[in-house]
């Protein structure tokens, strides 16, 4: 078995995937914030 050498391994993958699932969280986030000020100012 090889030995692993800390910082060796190739994490591009995992990157791009947590990238994308933060810019996901953000405009999810921006989505329900605008969709609860638009029921606020019609039921207000």
């Amino acid at each position: 078995m090889a030995e692993h050498k800390p910082g060796s391994m190739n994490i591009e993958a995992q990157e791009k995937t947590f990238a994308g699932f933060i810019t996901f969280v953000t405009r999810a986030s921006i989505a329900i914030i605008v969709v609860l000020i638009l029921l606020a100012m019609l039921n207000g």
